[in-house]
């Protein structure tokens, strides 16, 4: 049997949106269910050979550049503003 490594290197283009397509709907092709497990595989499955076939924005997963939280504009606490009675 092949390693996880070797399977990854074989999947084609047409494979992986299948693949693909089989985890976003639950289906395989020929409408049988994915069980929990062939879900999981799939799934780890495209993720690894994205890493080696698509640029970094196109994978899965990916939510673009994201800011600091230093440097995001602070949200004002009514509930204890500075101008409380105390």
């Amino acid at each position: 049997m092949s390693s996880f490594a070797e399977m990854i290197e074989n999947i084609t283009p047409d494979i992986y949106e299948s693949l693909k397509l089989a985890v976003e709907i639950g289906k395989w092709p020929d409408g049988r269910k994915l069980t929990v497990e062939q879900k999981e595989l799939s799934l780890q499955a495209m993720i690894a050979w994205e890493l080696d076939n698509l640029p970094e924005d196109q994978r899965t997963g990916y939510m673009g550049p994201q800011a600091c939280e230093s440097h995001a504009e602070p949200i004002p606490n009514i509930l204890f503003s500075s101008n409380s009675l105390h």
